[in-house]
């Protein structure tokens, strides 16, 4: 091999080299664009599933407040709260929280709280409960979780935040006490994080 047949092999393994790494770079770019697009679209769907569109005025998923890790929320990250409002007066919080104790693990969770305290919605977002039983916390498969709406610290009373397995008033699953266990544990906790901060959380 002649010099200028290697000098030729070289350029084209550069001109390769460039067009793959180009092709990587631009279709991680539009796969990670892709990715965080259909991230929003769930995550709006979510929000507006405990949050009726009607209900409020701003964008919510844009109304948005970073919270230090709390116990109380599950979490030892800080996590983001959506402020649903309407005519600038607050409507709800959106709180991600952690259900920690699930049969299989940590339980994320969407709860909505109302401004006066009651339970707008719950939704379990992400989990590795056992398909057929654990897994009836999604909306899609029961409508178990839907049983916390409209609650509050009040209704019930304090004492009796637990599943009825337990003394309290909250169904349990069949065959699944431990899952719908934590996540009533995790609901009650966020209404009383929500007590606590509740002046500060629309600011």
């Amino acid at each position: 091999m002649n010099y200028k047949q290697i000098m030729i092999s070289g350029f084209l393994l550069w001109l390769f080299s460039v067009i793959g790494t180009t092709l990587v770079a631009f279709t991680q770019q539009n796969t990670l664009e892709l990715i965080a697009a259909n991230e929003k679209k769930v995550l709006l769907r979510n929000l507006y599933a405990l949050i009726p569109a009607d209900q409020m005025d701003n964008d919510i998923a844009l109304d948005i407040l970073e919270v230090a890790s709390s116990e109380l929320l599950g979490t030892d990250l800080p996590s983001i709260v959506y402020r649903a409002r309407k005519a600038q007066q607050p409507v709800a919080v959106v709180f991600n929280a952690v259900a920690p104790g699930g049969y299989n693990g940590n339980i994320d969770l969407l709860i909505a709280v109302y401004e006066n305290g009651t339970v707008a919605g719950v939704r379990a977002v992400k989990h590795n409960e056992t398909p057929g039983l654990g897994d009836s916390i999604e909306v899609r498969k029961s409508d178990w979780i839907l049983g916390f709406d409209g609650k509050s610290l009040l209704n019930p009373i304090i004492d009796f935040w637990k599943v009825k397995r337990d003394g309290g008033a909250f169904d349990q699953i069949t065959g699944a006490t431990i899952t719908p266990r934590a996540i009533v544990k995790a609901v009650k906790k966020t209404l009383q994080y929500y007590e606590i901060n509740r002046e500060n959380l629309y600011q």
